[in-house]
């Protein structure tokens, strides 16, 4: 009878032992599982960070929407590694609207990711995060904007009126009318056939001053000029698009883009150009967002399509056949408060579609404010 009572005392312990060590083993695993689920999760949040960071608005922006097209983020079989080292993510990113984004990430903890553990088991996650283009705020809200006076012959003419370049075809409906020249209290004066149009032709705003120029809403104009595709220093430039093998060769310095030729294939090339001085423009044409540091200095035909910011003073001529040297918005600093001259034919129209269309090729991205971010399965 002692024997049998032992004996069953002993399975009872050896059934308890076991299932103490079955319960910690089991709980040791799942600790281990959440771990890797949240080092994945970190991974693929990273993952999603350094898209945001390092888009590239010019290669990227003007990208055709989903299902027509999409950007892989590395791939499955060649993931890219997590800051420290702590995992691999790869994904997608799509174009959900003209200005919306669904960047897509899954991330993996190193030993899941590497195939260390046994069975094939792992953790992965999957995150999604809605982003829109981030535009900045250049404030411009009249076809020339400076501070100082404005002097004006020939057939010289400033139009506020909201114009749309010619050949373009995917712009909205005109918008109201601008003024033509808004400046802090300057003297424009005409001369011979030229003119000013705009609703009011001209505007005295005494709130302009040097900040105008330089800090706007989301970015300064160093910020700007740090992220300049083209750098180039003071000197005459003749720029024009130019196609490599049917490719537009961004890589050249004089290629501003093509505002003239709506099927080109540098139609879609918007580049910000920073000039580090004074620049001469003497043909043929660029688009995008130009910053100069000092005076610009605009002959012949050329024609520009999009923002310009200048911190010295503008100076245009001729204008040939041309209507227009610029579709856009120009913001001329003339930080000596000397005279903007413009004589000739030259033109400066003031295009939304034109300012817009710069905004959007050059502006990088950021989440939505609301329900922008989602774990997806």
């Amino acid at each position: 009878m002692a024997l049998a009572v032992a004996i069953f005392a002993l399975v009872v312990v050896g059934a308890l032992v076991a299932g103490a060590f079955f319960a910690g083993t089991q709980e040791q695993r799942v600790g281990e599982n959440q771990r890797r689920v949240q080092t994945s999760f970190g991974v693929a949040e990273a993952g999603v960070q350094e898209r945001v960071m390092s888009w590239l608005p010019d290669s990227m922006n003007k990208r055709q929407s989903y299902p027509q097209d999409s950007v892989a983020i590395y791939s499955a079989a060649a993931p890219a590694s997590a800051p420290g080292g702590t995992g691999r993510y790869f994904g997608y990113s799509y174009k959900l609207g003209s200005n919306i984004f669904l960047v897509d990430v899954t991330g993996r903890d190193q030993a899941s990711a590497g195939g260390a553990l046994a069975g094939g088991a792992g953790a992965r996650q999957r995150i999604g995060m809605i982003t829109r283009i981030a535009p900045v705020d250049f404030g411009i809200h009249a076809s020339l904007t400076t501070q100082g006076s404005t002097s004006m012959s020939g057939n010289a003419s400033v139009n506020g009126g909201d114009s749309i370049p010619t050949g373009w075809v995917n712009c909205d409906p005109p918008g109201p009318a601008q003024p033509g020249v808004r400046d802090n209290g300057g003297n424009v004066s005409e001369t011979g056939n030229a003119t000013v149009s705009g609703v009011p032709p001209v505007v005295n705003d005494p709130s302009i001053n040097n900040n105008t120029f330089t800090t706007f809403g989301g970015a300064t104009y160093d910020q700007l000029a740090a992220r300049a595709n083209v750098t180039l220093g003071s000197g005459t430039y003749k720029t024009n698009p130019r196609v490599i093998n049917g490719v537009c060769d961004k890589a050249d310095l004089t290629n501003w883009g093509d505002g003239m030729n709506a099927l080109g294939e540098c139609a879609t090339y918007f580049p910000i150009i920073h000039i580090a001085g004074s620049a001469t423009l003497n043909g043929d044409q660029g688009q995008g967002v130009l910053l100069v540091d000092g005076d610009l200095n605009v002959q012949g035909s050329y024609q520009f399509f999009g923002i310009v910011i200048i911190q010295g003073d503008l100076k245009t001529a001729g204008g040939g056949s041309t209507e227009a040297h610029f579709w856009g918005g120009v913001m001329a600093k003339n930080a000596d408060l000397s005279v903007q001259n413009l004589s000739g034919k030259a033109t400066l129209n003031y295009s939304s579609c034109s300012i817009l269309a710069a905004l959007q090729a050059t502006s990088p991205i950021s989440m939505m404010r609301q329900r922008g971010w989602v774990q997806l399965y």
